[in-house]
C-alpha cells in the first residue's frame, strides 16, 4: 500500500478540523476514563478480568488512532496531534479548546508556542 503524501495544512483548514478532533477526542477520553476506573476496581488478583479491559483500552486507543489518521492528521501521543503546515506543526492535545499552538519540525511539543 502506497503511503499518502503529506498534507500541507492552512491554520483556517487545520482550525476547522480540529473541531472534529475534539469531537472524536472526547468521545475517546470518555471511553478510556470509563474502562480505566472499571479497571482500577477489579482486584489485582483478578489478572485475567484487568486483562481483558487492558485490551478493550488498547482497542478503544486505537480506534481513536485510526480516525485521527482518517482526517489526515499526524497521531504524535495519546490524545496530541499535529497538522503539518510545510513549515513545522500546528498542535493540539487534548483538552484544549481550540487549536492554538505551533511548532517548527525539530522543536517537538516542548518548543511549542502560542500562534500569533
Amino acid at each position: 500500500m502506497a503511503e499518502r503524501e503529506p498534507r500541507a495544512w492552512s491554520l483556517a483548514t487545520a482550525r476547522e478540523i480540529a473541531v472534529e478532533v475534539r469531537r472524536i477526542t472526547a468521545g475517546a477520553v470518555e471511553a478510556v476514563d470509563a474502562l480505566e476506573a472499571r479497571r482500577d476496581q477489579i482486584a489485582a488478583e483478578d489478572a485475567a478480568a484487568r486483562a481483558a479491559l487492558d485490551q478493550e483500552l488498547a482497542r478503544e486507543v486505537a480506534d481513536w488512532v485510526r480516525a485521527m489518521e482518517a482526517l489526515g492528521v499526524e497521531v504524535k501521543g495519546r490524545w496530541l496531534v499535529d497538522f503539518d503546515n510545510g513549515r513545522g506543526y500546528y498542535c493540539w492535545r487534548w483538552p484544549e479548546e481550540r487549536l492554538e499552538y505551533f511548532h517548527g519540525y525539530d522543536d517537538g511539543f516542548a518548543g511549542r508556542s502560542r500562534i500569533q
